[in-house]
């Protein structure tokens, strides 16, 4: 797993394949659960690069992607968002949610 810290823009929409990414915050509660959901997720889905972005730190890539809440995980595929989901997922959820 990837932390972004800045350059979201040459990292993600510039990645050939299926990246997903976890928009979170430190003092969030069910973002720290959902790390845990996203670290098992990662060691099953090894064909799909998986990164973290902070919000607190990284403000304007979440404006400018309309984050409004956390945690907030957007699939990706050849650097264009495919689909997004906002609030906790099970690991079950996180897996369709990724799909093939």
């Amino acid at each position: 797993m990837e932390y972004i810290k800045n350059n979201f823009d040459k990292i993600v929409t510039n990645y050939n394949g299926k990246c997903i990414v976890d928009f979170y915050t430190d003092w969030c509660g069910p973002c720290k659960l959902f790390s845990k959901v996203f670290e098992e997720v990662e060691e099953l889905k090894k064909d799909i690069k998986f990164f973290k972005v902070n919000t607190d730190s990284n403000r304007s890539t979440a404006q400018k992607l309309g984050i409004m809440s956390i945690p907030t995980i957007i699939l990706f595929e050849n650097g264009k968002e495919i689909k997004r989901n906002i609030g906790f997922m099970s690991k079950e959820n996180l897996i369709d949610f990724i799909g093939d």
